[in-house]
């Protein structure tokens, strides 16, 4: 019998917000010169390189929003971890749409980002 195809759910960076408000981990994908550069708040951070062998450090109990800087990387890794069992968001606009929205855009250091 053949495997179901795996179905991601894209959602908007408004819907994302409102879900990590909720409690959600949102996971940010991109490379390390665009997180420093400028990422949201309440994102980790975990180049889609290294998710494979970093499973351990995403919850399987929340819902996962994948964040990238336009949404393919996101979607990709969104659907290797719904292959994985998670309960996986894709954010289709990714940090791009976030910024647009006027979500906030931090530095690690404190300050504001910006997306690069």
């Amino acid at each position: 019998m053949p495997e179901e195809p795996i179905t991601i759910i894209d959602i908007s960076p408004e819907d994302a917000q409102v879900l990590v408000e909720g409690g959600a981990f949102l996971l940010d994908v991109r490379e390390d010169d665009e997180w420093m550069a400028g990422h949201a708040p309440d994102a980790v951070h975990l180049p889609m390189g290294q998710v494979a062998d970093r499973l351990h450090i995403i919850p399987k109990d929340r819902v996962v929003v994948c964040l990238c800087r336009v949404g393919g990387r996101s979607g990709a890794v969104a659907a290797s971890l719904a292959g994985e069992g998670f309960d996986v968001r894709n954010v289709d606009g990714g940090m791009l749409g976030w910024e647009a929205l006027g979500a906030p855009v931090v530095t690690d250091a404190g300050g504001t980002g910006r997306v690069i």
